[in-house]
Parts: structure tokens; sequence; C-alpha cells
């Protein structure tokens, strides 16, 4: 074996440790860099069943999800139906006139009036007032409120219909000004709503007839039909007080399964490395789908570049480190790496990891796409080793 087949041979055999010793069932990985693409599937679909993982097994992507939903908002915002700062009182007045509170720990009724109306950007952006606090044990009064009003993001997708989310949504204050500050995950599942309004379709057909359908991605979408359930690998999570893995969901009986009560933009879709791959070769192929048989436009190359740089300013990043670490910032959709503090951080690198135990990045300057697949619930904002394992073994490949 060359020194270079033997550089190569380090993912697999990252990766393949890190099945044997338990951590989970199985996992699917995806490195394409220039044209040459290599695929591991390790292990089994459950620790229950003997189905081995395969190429085409189907993951629930969770935040993963987030990119796709930035994507299809910007093919409206090209279709002129949304425009980045108009505000979207229109489409959804439940966020008109917001009172937003005069700080993070005082009462819920302590508030004054948001100086502006929200517009498309905040919530591309995550600065429209809301999202995730990242104080555990819960000890602020609108952690409570969310959290009584079914709106503190969490594993489960929200158990309600869209109008109702956002009636929900309308009835707490706003934590900072619009615009003021990054806050995770709600501005996705708001822009999910946003699109079906403005689109007049669902979000699911949205989805289907604007990315799915014309990128090939046949196994994407926010619910597993009945002949494709067998491929659906179960998922995990931690059980701090048994210390043992215990399922968030059994493919057997999935709650992918069946309808979603709420299309969740910024968790809800299931996927395959290869249908994630084909949405993230179209954006490092600025926007273009396709070769020399035949080329599709999905997105403007200017909607390309403006989804996959930052969009943050310093004020509006405080306090966000924890999910980005010192290097990186946020695009719509998605982090963007601003200097490289680790091997595979390189500058411009776009991409996101999902909290049921998936990764995916593109790297303009590489010319390369990485995607892993498991099932092992994340336990907290920070990459687990498996992540970091697959990919340090990716880029260290690199021979030229």
């Amino acid at each position: 074996m060359s020194k270079t087949q033997a550089r190569s041979a380090r993912l697999h055999d990252a990766l393949a440790a890190h099945v044997s010793q338990g951590a989970m069932p199985g996992l699917v990985a995806l490195v394409s860099r220039r044209g040459e693409t290599r695929v591991e599937a390790i292990g089994r679909q459950s620790f229950e069943g003997d189905s081995p993982m395969r190429r085409d097994t189907i993951f629930r992507i969770a935040s993963m999800t987030k990119p796709i939903t930035a994507a299809a908002t910007l093919i409206l915002v090209e279709q002129c139906k949304l425009r980045l700062d108009d505000p979207v009182d229109d489409l959804l007045p439940e966020l008109a006139n917001r009172r937003v509170l005069k700080s993070l720990e005082g009462p819920v009724d302590d508030t004054v009036p948001a100086k502006r109306p929200v517009s498309a950007r905040d919530l591309l952006t995550f600065t429209f007032g809301l999202g995730a606090v990242m104080v555990w044990p819960p000890r602020h009064p609108i952690q409570k409120a969310m959290a009584e009003a079914g709106l503190a993001p969490g594993p489960f997708q929200p158990d309600l219909s869209a109008d109702d989310f956002m009636k929900r949504l309308g009835s707490v204050p706003l934590i900072y000004q619009p615009g003021e500050r990054w806050l995770y995950h709600t501005g996705a599942d708001v822009l999910g709503v946003l699109i079906a309004r403005a689109s007049g379709q669902s979000f699911g057909d949205f989805l289907r007839d604007h990315l799915f359908e014309p990128l090939g991605m046949r196994d994407t979408g926010f619910q597993v039909p009945a002949d494709k359930i067998g491929r659906l690998a179960s998922a995990y999570m931690m059980d701090p007080q048994k210390k043992a893995l215990t399922f968030f969901d059994d493919a057997r009986n999935s709650r992918w399964s069946k309808p979603p009560s709420f299309a969740a933009g910024g968790s809800g879709l299931v996927s395959t490395v290869d249908d994630f791959f084909a949405f993230y070769r179209m954006l490092l192929n600025k926007g273009v789908h396709g070769g020399l048989h035949g080329r599709d436009r999905i997105l403007s190359r200017p909607a390309v570049a403006l989804m996959t740089s930052d969009q943050l300013t310093a004020e509006q990043r405080q306090s966000a480190e924890l999910f980005f670490g010192p290097g990186a910032s946020w695009g719509m959709g998605g982090a963007v790496v601003t200097r490289r503090t680790d091997l595979f951080a390189t500058p411009g690198r776009y991409g996101w990891d999902g909290g049921y135990g998936t990764s995916g990045h593109l790297d303009p300057a590489e010319d390369m796409v990485g995607i892993l697949m498991t099932q092992r619930m994340m336990e907290s904002p920070q990459p687990p080793r498996v992540f970091s394992d697959f990919w340090t073994s990716a880029y260290q490949s690199i021979d030229d």
C-alpha cells in the first residue's frame, strides 16, 4: 500500500473504531473532492437488527435541514415574492408590532416596543429576536415561557400546526430587538411557514418542486414512505441515569413514518448522503445542478454567495462562540469559517451539523464536500469525537 493509499484508508479505520466500540450501530460517510467521491457504509442500521448500513440508508438530518430552508427562501427572493429587507408583517402578522424584553433576566411582561419590523433577512440570519437561550438548567423567565408555549428548541419536532406555532410565537416577547443578536434555531422554523404563505404551497411541496425533484433528491422529505421504511436507521440518545444508549426513535415505529403536524424548517427532514451531496454540489457549483448532459440553474451565483458568506456583525455574534467556536460566523442556514483554527477549518467552508448525529459541509477552496450520517444524538453544542475524527481524516488525506 502506498503512503497516499494508507492516508486515505485512515478515514475508514477512524470511523469503524467508533462503531466497533459501540458508540453507534453504524454510519455512512461521503467525501468528494475534485470529482472523486468516496463513500463508507459501516455497521448496521440499528443495534437490534442485522440490516447493514447502505449507501442509500435514510437518516434524520435534524439541523442540516437549515441550509435547505435558507436556499428555498432565497428562491422566493429571486422570484420577488419575498424581499430581504421588507417587513414580513403581511405574511406573518403574528410577528407584527412586537414587544421586546428590557432584559434577558427580567419578567416577560417587562418590555418595550420593537424598534422596527422583522424582515426575511432577520429570519435567515437568526437575528429576528427569538431562539435558543443556552443557559442550563433554565433560569430566565423567557425560557420558562417558551417551554410552556412549546417553543423551546429541543430534540422533538413541534407537535402543532404551523398556524398554531405562529400564534404561540406571537404570544411571547422577543428576547432582543430585530437585528440585534444571533439566537439559534427558531428563525428556520419560521422561514418554513413564511415560504408556505409566500408561495401558496405547503412547505414540503415547495421544497419538492424547487429543490428535491430538480436535484434528484428522491429520498429527502418530512416523512419516510412505507416502501422505504426498511432503509431508515434507528436513532439513539444517551440516558444520563443509566449511562447507556436508548431509543430516541425506533425505525420500526418511527415518528417519521407518519406525516408531521409541523414541517419544521429547522430540523424536520430525512435524507441520504447522496441526496444531500446533490444539494451541496449545487451550491459548490454556484447554483447549477448537472454537467455535460444537461444543466439546471437552481439559484443564481449571487444568491449562493450571499447564503455562504458571513452575514453577522461582531455585536450580533456575541455569546454565539458556543456554537461557532473562535474562527467562524453565520451565513444563511449554516456556519461560515472565517479563519483557520483546525485542520479542516478552511476559510470559506460552509455547512452545519444535525443534532441527531449528522454533519455536512462544503469547502470551495478545496472543491470538496463531506457528509457524515450517524443516528447517535449529540449531547452538547460541541461536535462529538466521531465528527472531528471524520473531518480530520478527510482533510489529512489531501495529497496536493
